[in-house]
């Protein structure tokens, strides 16, 4: 991988991450067109998730310091209750990561079909909760956490996007759009912090002189690349879901996915 795919991948990874069009998907499709496999992608895949973890601190770093000081005043607040609810929303994609991730890994390893076919499932979902009667909940219930957070481990599957998921089945309970966003972008964090040990820790165990390895540079590219875009697409996001705008995305997703299938299918 050269510094230029690293700088196209970069952005690719930091814009998709938070819009809803699955990062993923775009990750799997930009590192196919490059021909880039096994430990390179796995390892500029941790790098560039990093990069955008640390774009969310930024953007969100009001929410999260109103989250960390309540929470530190160790008694049942709102920021508690708030954080209780990430924890719920953890725990379907912990279970899918502690022990199912070798076959999640075996299905990104499958080639672009199942991306495109995710990329049309979560054109439909966004459809669905563009569409769907608006019923405004006050607070996401710890009930509706653990959906959301269901929701979130399907989407490890790639081309079904994280954010867009999370989002609308947050519409689809009936959630004030105003909350969605922050909320689906807060519980993101510790499981991506978590992926990315634990690849990590898999690349040392792995480590030998035949595998390839990414360069410097273009590590350091990519993940500068990640942070500036995630923190582009992170605020933009916000304003879409308060907007109501996700239909444009599934659109997008629509178009890409059937450009991805057909790909898969003719190559």
């Amino acid at each position: 991988m050269n510094w230029i795919e690293a700088l196209i991948l970069g952005i690719l990874q930091g814009l998709t991450e938070y819009l809803p069009v699955s990062s993923s998907g775009h990750l799997a499709i930009g590192s196919a067109l490059f021909g880039i496999e096994g430990e390179d992608n796995l390892t500029f895949t941790i790098v560039v998730h990093i990069a955008t973890v640390l774009s969310t601190l930024v953007i969100l770093h009001k929410e999260i310091t109103w989250l960390l000081k309540g929470l530190f005043k160790f008694r049942m607040n709102d920021e508690t209750q708030y954080f209780i609810n990430i924890l719920i929303s953890m725990i379907p994609v912990a279970v899918i990561g502690l022990f199912f991730k070798d076959y999640v890994e075996q299905i990104f390893g499958s080639g672009l079909l199942i991306v495109g076919i995710m990329l049309l499932c979560t054109a439909i979902l966004l459809a669905f909760s563009y569409y769907a009667k608006p019923r405004i909940k006050e607070n996401i219930s710890k009930k509706d956490a653990f959906i959301i957070g269901l929701s979130q481990a399907c989407a490890v599957l790639p081309g079904l996007s994280r954010s867009g998921t999370t989002i609308a089945t947050g519409l689809l309970l009936g959630n004030k759009k105003e909350t969605l966003a922050q909320f689906s972008f807060l519980m993101v964090i510790p499981p991506i912090i978590g992926e990315a040990l634990l690849d990590g820790i898999k690349i040392v165990k792995e480590a030998s002189a035949a595998n390839a390895e990414v360069s410097v540079l273009s590590l350091a590219v990519g993940f500068v690349a990640a942070f500036i875009a995630g923190c582009i697409a992170c605020k933009w996001m916000i304003n879409i879901v308060k907007k109501g705008k996700l239909i444009y995305f599934g659109i997008y997703c629509a178009v890409v996915g059937i450009a991805t299938v057909l790909y898969s299918l003719l190559s």
